[in-house]
């Protein structure tokens, strides 16, 4: 009897451990959406339960949290709402989620939480990870609303298309691995993009071209697990031509520069800023180096 007895707090006592990390979360939640009605509990009530159950005053499980909260991207102008349940032994247990969206068809809803569950299946047991869900939504779901917008509006031959020349510069702690540096090259040449990868720490990649190509190589390097990497900097023009005269660089390449540190087998080693100052330079793009590294460039000769 005593086993199972201690078994059971055990089990009490890790589930304890599960509720307040869920509590901590949703704080955090509260703080990032503080208005009216961003963050819309399905049970108002479930938070205080949930203390209760902690102090010791109330003896019955609490219900689940479940919640929506209503995000606004950007680029497209439209709503997406994120629906979320929290199994009780979350963040040991996967976390529920579903994005919908009235811009969206079945389709396009079906592939968006598809790449949403497998990122989310990314991350270890007992990593809470609703913020990072919503960062993917802001930082992923364009394309997927822009699919919908290529396969559906009809194209009209009377008046000059107009196109968006899109510019990424794309900032990751390091790009050390063969087969990454191998996909991020074969995506850049497969697209219609030019651009850089340079390798290395920190690893930098920019890459230009019409925006729905510039998205499917971000959506396609990124996907569907690399944590350590964001969208720094965009431009963008609108343009009736082809964009050539646009571009900045000539071809889709890895940038290869040298490196203070050790070659041995960590890979830590740094990239010579001063060199990549003068390339960005030499491509009329200083001014994204404050933006990458947050530090006014100067000369590599002063």
């Amino acid at each position: 009897m005593t086993g199972k007895g201690g078994f059971r707090g055990n089990m009490s006592a890790s589930m304890k451990e599960c509720l307040q990390l869920q509590l901590l979360e949703m704080e955090m939640l509260f703080s990032m959406f503080p208005n009216q009605g961003e963050v819309k509990l399905e049970d108002v009530n479930v938070l205080t339960n949930i203390k209760r159950y902690l102090e010791g005053t109330r003896e019955a499980l609490p219900p689940k949290i479940e919640f929506v909260i209503t995000l606004q991207i950007e680029e497209p102008k439209v709503k997406i709402d994120l629906q979320v349940t929290m199994p009780h032994s979350y963040p040991y247990a996967a976390l529920q989620l579903f994005g919908r969206s009235s811009e969206l068809d079945r389709q396009q809803q079906l592939l968006l939480n598809k790449g949403l569950t497998s990122y989310i299946g990314t991350f270890d047991p007992g990593e809470l990870c609703v913020c990072a869900a919503i960062q993917w939504l802001q930082d992923n779901s364009a394309s997927y609303f822009l699919n919908r917008k290529l396969v559906y509006e009809p194209s009209t031959q009377a008046k000059p298309v107009k196109n968006t020349f899109l510019r990424m510069w794309i900032y990751s702690h390091h790009i050390y691995q063969q087969d990454l540096r191998k996909k991020i090259l074969d995506v850049g040449k497969r697209l219609d993009v030019t651009g850089f990868c340079m390798t290395g720490k920190p690893g930098i990649i920019c890459v230009e071209g019409f925006k729905e190509h510039c998205e499917e190589f971000w959506h396609t390097i990124r996907y569907p697990n690399w944590k350590h990497i964001s969208c720094k900097h965009a431009e963008s023009v609108e343009t009736e031509g082809n964009g050539e005269d646009l571009r900045l660089f000539d071809s889709f390449e890895e940038l290869l520069l040298e490196a203070h540190g050790d070659y041995g087998l960590r890979n830590d080693y740094h990239m010579n800023l001063g060199q990549f100052l003068e390339f960005l330079k030499k491509h009329k793009s200083e001014h994204v180096f404050q933006i990458l590294f947050g530090i006014e460039s100067k000369s590599s000769d002063s």
